[in-house]
């Protein structure tokens, strides 16, 4: 079929490259859309009209509308209603429910369906179908069952997103294109593996080098030809081989949606956006190469058991919006409840609202409801939903619409606004997946590792971009690097070029240990930064108990410890191990060095919350950073959105109790829950701050 040339082509490159599309849209503004005419911020929800009867339409729209909605998505499940036979396209019904919707002055996002293809796709073309690692080929029923390298079916996905494109492009109603929802599961067919053969010739050149860079002859792994090697994504393999498994499922995935985007990119309005919804820290691909040739980012944000540690989940908004290093949109969040864990738990009241206003305060620019009301039968009968399966609302209709109202107002005010933040933190795929691959101590959990240094950080300084390694990193006076644990030699060049121009980098434990095929640096960690660190780290330990730690840091290590040696007389030792007779007392755990106009300093244990906290109060009054609101209590997220001559301050309790809340001078309140120098439960208030605008680096906006 017409794809097939395209998609053996795609893979020839390492990865998927950044080409241009054709008609580019304008560089992305700090609002909802890029469209003049059309709210700044987007509150919404996801609407399936095909699922309910045409004359229920009017009615959930005029609910949506009198609920605070602007916007609703439609139609990434649509598919069997689209095109019902194959090659027989009945759009009919899109085109009423458009119509309709455009009727009551929505804004619309069209999801493209190749999510879930019809039952007669999967029944001719059975090759279409997605085959797990033990080679079970899926079946009908469910969704995502496709085989991600099946040139038939992106010739199929291709074809119906084309088909929507010419006929609601160029609708100026119609402002954003999703494309697939929720890519991730990856496919074990015959079309994968002879992709993943294309990948490893395209990426190594000659199998002696993928022997070499693999190191092949541990084990008699050694390959005569690229056909031999297996595609494997678990199991006792080779590291280098487990590795390249998430670039090829990174190169492919990204190929996948691009063999859409490209298609509609020409047919749709220049103003209309393009994206892919991701997931709560998924692991499946690169998402910073996914986003490379997506217009914005955009991503599904729910809380599972219902008690959110909001701090991590900040985290998740913070790497979202470093995809593209601009604002976002939440395509979906909860209602309340989801129901896919052994214990659904409804979020407390009030926690819908805050956690949406989270969103907003770390880039969000629109805010979006999964779903409007729950279909009569499926595999989500039991998920939360705006309304009842009787179309009255649920006991959370009257939180979400007061949340909806308050961001409509607010929306002057944060329009043309970003997240101001002065620390960066970088966020690395290859270093999460070896390090996963290769735990040592079943306790290293890589997100847990990296969401346990950035708390203290982010509850001090009140600011934080998550950045990708590859990211100018100049603005920025401090960057933290939590377990870089895979680095190449152009990274740490480009990270000892921002030391010595006078940047602050704090590498943690692991960093600096494998190369991009995940071999092991020659020298000891950190390996290529090692000569910039004047150290090295002689051994590390998978620890079963505590040890202590003593210096300009004192508490308690976990996990993992490494033991520090300096090669250099100007390193500076910070903090030991106290661990009488152990193999780690006296040792150093944490040490530093200036170097041309910054410092590097190196971290080799995980410490427990106060003994990170104190490091972290430490590097940031190094860098001569101050938090917009000292001493804030703990229950209090603080933030700053900042751009076209305004600085917005953003403060929302997570507690159950009311809390004091002191503004900066000059600030006042533009709207919230602030009163009598309190801020209450659950509340959420905006300050406009005082011009003229810092001008601090850091703050991209």
């Amino acid at each position: 079929m017409m794809m097939k040339g395209l998609w053996a082509a795609s893979l020839m490159g390492l990865t998927i490259a950044a080409s241009p599309l054709g008609a580019q849209p304008a560089v992305h503004q700090s609002r909802a859309t890029q469209f003049a005419d059309k709210p700044a911020i987007a509150v919404g929800v996801a609407w399936y009209p095909e699922q309910w009867p045409e004359q229920r339409w009017d009615v959930d729209l005029a609910m949506m509308k009198a609920t605070g909605f602007n916007v609703v998505r439609i139609g990434e499940f649509a598919w069997s209603a689209m095109e019902p036979a194959e090659g027989q396209f009945d759009f009919a019904w899109m085109d009423r429910a458009i119509a309709a919707a455009k009727r009551h002055g929505f804004m619309i996002v069209i999801g493209t369906p190749s999510a879930a293809p019809p039952a007669w796709l999967s029944q001719k073309y059975p090759d279409t179908l997605r085959v797990d690692e033990n080679g079970t080929r899926a079946g009908h029923g469910g969704r995502r069952h496709f085989s991600f390298a099946s040139a038939r079916y992106r010739d199929f996905s291709r074809r119906i997103a084309v088909e929507m494109a010419k006929r609601y492009g160029r609708d100026p109603s119609v402002v954003g294109w999703q494309i697939d929802n929720e890519v991730g599961p990856p496919s074990f067919d015959p079309e994968s593996v002879a992709a993943w053969h294309r990948f490893l010739k395209a990426r190594y050149g000659s199998i002696d080098t993928l022997n070499q860079r693999w190191t092949t002859q541990y084990w008699s792994q050694h390959y005569n030809d690229f056909d031999q090697v297996p595609l494997h994504a678990t199991g006792q393999q080779n590291p280098g081989l487990l590795l390249d498994f998430k670039h090829f499922t990174s190169a492919t995935w990204t190929d996948y949606v691009q063999n859409q985007a490209q298609a509609i990119r020409p047919l749709i309005d220049s103003r209309a956006f393009i994206t892919t919804n991701t997931m709560f820290w998924n692991a499946g691909f690169d998402h910073f190469q996914m986003h490379r040739d997506l217009d914005i980012a955009s991503w599904d944000n729910y809380i599972p058991d219902g008690r959110p540690d909001w701090v991590a989940n900040g985290a998740n908004h913070d790497l979202v919006r470093g995809y593209k290093r601009r604002n976002f949109w939440l395509m979906e969040t909860q209602p309340g409840r989801v129901d896919w864990v052994p214990v659904n738990r409804a979020l407390d009241p009030g926690q819908t609202r805050e956690m949406a206003w989270q969103a907003v305060s770390h880039g969000a620019d629109a805010v979006l409801y999964w779903q409007w009301r729950p279909a009569a039968n499926g595999q989500e009968t039991y998920h939360g939903a705006v309304l009842g399966q009787d179309g009255e609302p649920n006991p959370i209709h009257a939180e979400i619409a007061r949340t909806a109202k308050d961001m409509t107002a607010a929306a002057g005010l944060l329009a043309d606004t970003q997240p101001a933040a002065r620390i960066g933190f970088l966020f690395s795929y290859d270093s999460r997946w070896a390090i996963d691959l290769q735990r040592h101590n079943k306790a290293f959990d890589p997100i847990k590792a990296f969401t346990d240094t950035y708390r203290p950080f982010r509850t001090e300084a009140q600011g934080v971009h998550i950045l990708s390694v590859d990211d100018d990193l100049s603005a920025y006076p401090l960057v933290v690097a939590p377990n870089l644990n895979v680095i190449t030699q152009a990274q740490a060049d480009r990270l000892a070029a921002y030391v010595r121009n006078g940047g602050q980098l704090l590498l943690g434990a692991r960093s600096g240990m494998k190369d991009d095929a995940n071999a092991l640096w020659p020298q000891r960690q950190p390996g290529p930064l090692a000569d910039l660190l004047g150290a090295q780290i002689d051994q590390y330990y998978a620890l079963d108990e505590n040890v202590g730690v003593k210096g300009a840091v004192t508490g308690t290590a976990s996990i993992w410890a490494e033991e520090i040696r300096p090669t250099a007389s100007d390193v500076q030792v910070l903090a030991s191990y106290d661990n009488p007779g152990g193999w780690l007392d006296g040792k150093p755990a944490l040490v530093s060095r200036r170097v041309g106009k910054g410092r590097i300093t190196y971290l080799g244990a995980w410490l427990e919350p106060a003994a990170m906290a104190q490091l972290a109060d430490r590097l940031i009054a190094e860098a001569k950073l101050q938090p917009l609101v000292p001493d804030a209590h703990p229950d209090l997220e603080i933030s700053e959105r900042a751009g076209a001559g305004k600085r917005v301050l953003i403060v929302i309790n997570h507690g159950t109790q009311a809390r004091p809340l002191t503004p900066p001078s000059g600030a006042t309140l533009a709207q919230g829950d602030w009163q009598d120098g309190q801020i209450a439960a659950h509340g959420v208030a905006l300050f406009r701050l005082r011009l003229p605008l810092l001008s601090y680096p850091g703050r991209s906006c």
